[in-house]
C-alpha cells in the first residue's frame, strides 16, 4: 500500500535552493522520524511530481537520492519503499546527543557548509558556475603528465616534498607570472595550498590578531567574510564602484582585493587606485591579500598589471589557483609572499600539512606547465569563453528592456548584470526562472550591506545553444511574471 505523503514542504523550500532537494530533506525526515515507518510503499515518480509540482525526471532523481543513502529501496516492477533498517534506528539517531565544549575559534565558525552550485537534473539550465567543460579539456596530455609523475613502475609514487610543496612545480608558477604577469619571484617566494581558499584562511590566522579589522570588498567573495570572522577579526566592508575598490585611509592592517577583475563585478581597477592601495598600506603598516581568482581567461585587451608587479615595498601576497583554470577537483593554490612573511607561513603550512597535499598532481602540473601544455590550453579556452562570453552578451541585450544592465567586462566565466526594477519584481522574476527551468546567482549573497539587486550568469559550462535556450526561458519567466499582475 503507498504512504500518504503529507509533507511540510514550505519549511524546507526556506533552507534549500531548489525543490528537489527540498523534497529530497522533507522525505528524509519524515523516514527518520518514523512518519514514513519501515515497509511504507512510496508514491510513484509521476505522483510524486504532480503532487510537488517537479519534472519527473527531478522526482526520480530524488528516489535515487535517497537509495544512495539507504533510506529506501526499490524493487522492479513493484514500487519504491521506505528501508525498514533506517526507519526503525531512525528515532535513535535523531535523538539529542549532549553539547561538546568548543573553543572560540570553533564557535566562530559559520553554520553550514559553504553554498555550493550543485547541478540540477536535466533539462534544467544555470547560469552558475560549473566550472571548466571536461569536453574540451586536455586530456591526453594531462593524462601522460600523471603518467610521468608517477614514475617508471610507479617508482615516484613515494617521493615525498616540503611542506611549502613541489619544488618543479613552483619554478613552473614562476616563470609562469613572470611571463604572464610581471610578477618576478622565485620558487623560494611561493607556497603551495590545498586550494585558494586554504591559503587565505591560513593567511588570515595569521596576519589578523582577534579583534583585528580586515577591508573585504563589498560586494566580494563570502569565503573571505567568513575566514576573517572565524579568526576573530571584525570584516570592514570596502566600497566597490564600477572601477572596484575604491580606497579610503581605513584603519585597518589587512586588506583583501581583486584588482585585476573585481569579484562578483569584474571590474578592473585603474592603475591610481592600485597606487593609492599600496600607498595606504606603506603608511598603515599593513598587508593587502591580492586574490587573482580567475583573470586568466582574458580575450581582449591587455593584461592588468598585479599589485604584487607594483610593490616595491614587499607587501602584498598574491593568492592563485588551478581550480578555475585546470578543473574543479584539482585543488592546487599557491600564494607568492613577501620574505618576511615565508618563514612564518611555511611553519604553518607545516603545522596543518607537515607533508603536502596532492604530490601526484603537483608534479604532474609541473610537468604539464614546462612542456607549454598549461599555455596552449589557456590559449584555446580564452578563445572559447570569449566567443561565449560575447554571446551571452548579446542575448542578454535581447531580453525585453529595462531587465538587466550587465556590466562590462572582458575576462573571467561570468557576467554582473544590474538588475533595473524594482527588488520586488527581482524576487518573482527568480522564482518564475526556476520554474521554466533556468536559474541563476543572486549577487545579494556577495554583499555585506543591502544594495541593489544584481545577477551572475556563469557561462563557461554552456554552449551556444545552451545560452540560447537558457536566455529564451529567462524571456519566458519575465512574461509570467507580467502575467501574474
Amino acid at each position: 500500500m503507498e504512504a500518504n505523503l503529507v509533507l511540510d514542504l514550505d519549511r524546507y523550500l526556506a533552507e534549500h535552493r531548489y525543490k528537489y532537494l527540498a523534497l529530497y530533506h522533507a522525505l528524509r525526515t519524515a523516514i527518520l522520524n518514523g512518519g514514513l515507518p519501515g515497509g511504507a510503499r512510496l508514491p510513484s515518480t509521476r505522483r510524486l511530481a504532480e503532487q510537488y509540482g517537479l519534472s519527473r525526471g527531478s522526482a526520480s532523481q530524488v528516489y535515487d537520492m535517497l537509495a544512495a543513502d539507504g533510506y529506501v529501496r526499490g524493487e522492479t516492477g513493484r514500487g519504491t519503499f521506505v528501508s525498514e533498517r533506517l526507519s526503525r534506528a531512525g528515532a535513535a539517531a535523531e535523538a539529542p546527543v549532549p553539547d561538546l565544549p568548543l573553543s572560540a575559534w570553533a564557535r566562530r565558525l559559520p553554520a553550514g557548509l559553504p553554498a555550493t552550485d550543485e547541478p540540477e537534473p536535466a533539462p534544467f539550465i544555470s547560469f552558475r558556475s560549473a566550472g571548466m567543460p571536461m569536453e574540451v579539456f586536455p586530456y591526453a596530455e594531462w593524462r601522460s603528465a600523471l603518467s610521468h609523475a608517477s614514475g617508471r613502475a610507479g617508482g615516484a609514487l613515494g617521493l615525498t616534498a616540503p611542506p611549502q610543496g613541489d619544488e618543479g612545480l613552483r619554478r613552473a608558477i614562476a616563470a609562469h607570472l613572470r611571463l604572464t604577469r610581471g610578477i618576478r619571484s622565485d620558487a623560494e617566494d611561493i607556497i603551495i595550498f590545498s586550494g585558494s581558499m586554504q591559503a587565505l584562511v591560513l593567511l588570515t590566522q595569521l596576519l589578523l590578531d582577534e579583534g583585528g579589522r580586515a577591508v573585504v570588498e563589498d560586494p566580494g567573495f563570502h569565503g573571505i567574510r567568513r575566514a576573517v570572522t572565524a579568526a576573530g577579526g571584525i570584516p570592514l566592508p570596502g566600497r566597490v564602484d564600477r572601477s572596484g575598490l575604491v580606497p579610503e585611509d581605513w584603519d585597518a592592517r589587512l586588506l583583501f582585493v581583486t584588482p585585476s577583475r573585481q569579484y562578483p563585478t569584474g571590474a578592473v581597477l585603474p592603475l591610481d587606485r592600485r597606487r593609492r592601495l599600496l600607498e595606504w598600506a606603506a603608511a598603515r603598516r599593513a598587508v593587502i591579500i591580492e586574490d587573482d581568482y580567475d583573470s586568466e581567461f582574458r580575450w581582449s585587451g591587455r593584461p592588468v598589471e598585479p599589485l604584487k608587479a607594483l610593490d616595491r615595498g614587499e607587501r602584498v601576497v598574491y593568492v592563485g589557483s588551478f581550480s578555475n583554470t585546470m578543473f574543479a577537483g584539482l585543488r592546487i593554490g599557491y600564494a607568492v609572499l613577501p620574505p618576511s612573511l615565508t618563514g612564518p607561513a611555511i611553519r604553518a603550512k607545516a603545522l596543518y600539512e607537515p607533508l603536502p597535499a596532492g604530490l601526484l598532481e603537483q608534479r604532474a602540473l609541473a610537468r604539464f606547465m614546462a612542456l607549454g601544455h598549461y599555455a596552449r590550453h589557456i590559449r584555446r579556452m580564452s578563445r572559447l569563453f570569449g566567443e561565449r562570453g560575447r554571446l551571452l552578451r548579446e542575448l542578454l541585450a535581447g531580453l525585453p528592456a529595462g531587465l538587466f544592465e550587465p556590466l562590462p567586462g572582458d575576462a573571467g566565466l561570468h557576467i554582473y548584470a544590474r538588475w533595473l526594477r524594482s527588488e520586488e519584481a527581482f524576487g518573482r522574476f527568480k522564482r518564475a526562472a526556476l520554474l521554466r527551468g533556468a536559474d541563476f546567482r543572486d549577487a545579494a549573497r556577495y554583499r555585506m550591506e543591502a544594495a541593489e539587486p544584481a545577477a551572475c550568469f556563469a557561462f563557461s559550462h554552456l554552449d551556444g545553444s545552451g545560452l540560447r535556450e537558457g536566455v529564451r526561458r529567462l524571456a519566458e519567466a519575465w512574461a509570467d511574471v507580467q502575467n501574474e499582475t
